[in-house]
């Protein structure tokens, strides 16, 4: 089985929201850059993500993206699921035709191994995923080489916008 493009940058992705949730949204400039996929690639997959209610948009200085739920409650499988991946091993995607429009005589075998990968990446969290040991050093380090600095941004844009505000009242 072969997880296309789609599913691995999705998950990607919102590990980066789920690393970086306590510096307020992303933005996909930021992801593209330290991830190193498209923009327009990032783009596409955020529509999915936001129409399966996975992230939420925040517009304005300071935008970006972040996760619609909490961590804890976003599962591995539904953001798959979301960017329009199946996770299916069989050679039929599961319709049973797999050999001269019948059933191969391996297709229970795949389509076990189907059900159980499902139940793995659904029994798997971005919360999990993310408080793994290293994953954190190794966004830090990512953010570094990229010349990604999100919280001292984030920290600029909250001090602009509380000088704006002082210098309105």
């Amino acid at each position: 089985m072969r997880l296309s493009t789609k599913g691995r940058y999705g998950v990607t992705a919102m590990m980066d929201l789920a690393i970086h949730d306590n510096a307020g949204p992303v933005t996909l400039a930021d992801i593209s850059q330290c991830q190193g996929i498209s923009l327009s690639y990032l783009e596409q997959l955020f529509s999915r993500l936001r129409k399966h209610k996975l992230v939420d948009g925040v517009r304005g200085p300071g935008g970006g993206y972040r996760l619609a739920r909490p961590a804890e409650e976003i599962n591995i499988a539904q953001i798959i699921a979301a960017v329009d991946e199946k996770v299916d091993v069989t050679l039929c995607n599961s319709e049973g035709n797999c050999q001269d429009g019948v059933r191969c005589l391996t297709h229970e075998l795949w389509e076990e191994l189907s059900g159980r990968l499902h139940e793995f990446l659904s029994g798997i969290t971005l919360a999990q995923f993310a408080n793994r040991p290293g994953i954190h050093e190794l966004a830090i380090q990512r953010d570094k080489i990229n010349g990604r600095f999100i919280l001292a941004r984030r920290q600029a844009e909250v001090l602009q916008q509380q000088k704006q505000q002082s210098q309105l009242s």
